[in-house]
């Protein structure tokens, strides 16, 4: 089943979720920001992603450029940032399988679903 990890205040998030609705497939939404991601699940998600965590900052955010930038933070410090701050995980994050994709721009879903 597809997951999209999913903000809904988000334009980019919301056009992510319209492409894996549109797709026809079962699909199960987490909306990060309340159902908030244990380490565990993070760290998974970053490994089906092939990417470091820095690369799932949202480095726009306040709190990154305020308690963070500029920082040597450990891949470890990061995840933990983020699990403390849900904000700071960039969005939408579409999971298919042993797939995965950020969604920016949201045409990369397309890619695995």
């Amino acid at each position: 089943m597809i997951k999209i990890y999913h903000n809904p205040r988000c334009r980019k998030s919301r056009e992510g979720l319209q492409l894996v609705e549109n797709s026809g497939k079962e699909f199960e939404i987490i909306k990060y920001l309340e159902d908030l991601p244990s380490e565990k699940e993070l760290k998974e998600v970053i490994d089906l992603l092939g990417i470091k965590p820095e690369q799932l900052v949202r480095k726009g955010e306040a709190i990154w450029k305020e308690q963070f930038k500029g920082k040597e933070l450990s891949d470890q410090e990061i995840i933990k940032a983020m699990i403390e701050n849900p904000k700071l995980i960039e969005r939408p994050i579409v999971i298919n399988g042993n797939k995965a994709v950020i969604g920016r721009p949201p045409e990369t879903i397309l890619d695995i679903i």
